[in-house]
């Protein structure tokens, strides 16, 4: 079991930049790889980027690669997504994720535990 909770999110105009937080329970399902999914209402889940455990090495979406970067902190129990130059399709939930083990995948059946969300609004 793992607990996960996202923090940041808010509101800002397009051009900015907002942080996003995860904090997350030590232990074995929060041992693998950890990622951000966001979802707009009608919409199925989009994968956002990822991190494994150890290494941190990193997978990103196309559509905010070079503008959002994923980081974790296993010494704080926290991942974080750094997310700059927003776009207004950039407004969703997003959503924390972990899985015990496996690879980088972004497709969100593969991660077992997930955060309530955090809401990411662009707009002018």
């Amino acid at each position: 079991q793992a607990d996960l909770k996202e923090s940041g999110g808010g509101s800002v105009e397009p051009g900015n930049s907002l942080k996003l937080s995860c904090a997350f329970t030590r232990g074995p399902a929060t041992s693998g790889p950890m990622a951000w999914f966001r979802q707009i209402p009608g919409k199925e889940r989009e994968f956002v980027a990822a991190v494994s455990s150890i290494r941190h090495s990193t997978r990103y979406a196309e559509s905010v690669k070079d503008r959002f970067t994923i980081s974790r902190d296993n010494n704080k129990f926290t991942i974080s997504l750094q997310m700059d130059s927003l776009l207004p399709e950039d407004t969703a939930t997003y959503y924390c994720a972990a899985k015990p083990r496996g690879s980088l995948s972004p497709f969100d059946h593969g991660y077992e535990y997930w955060g309530e969300g955090a809401q990411v609004t662009i707009s002018s």
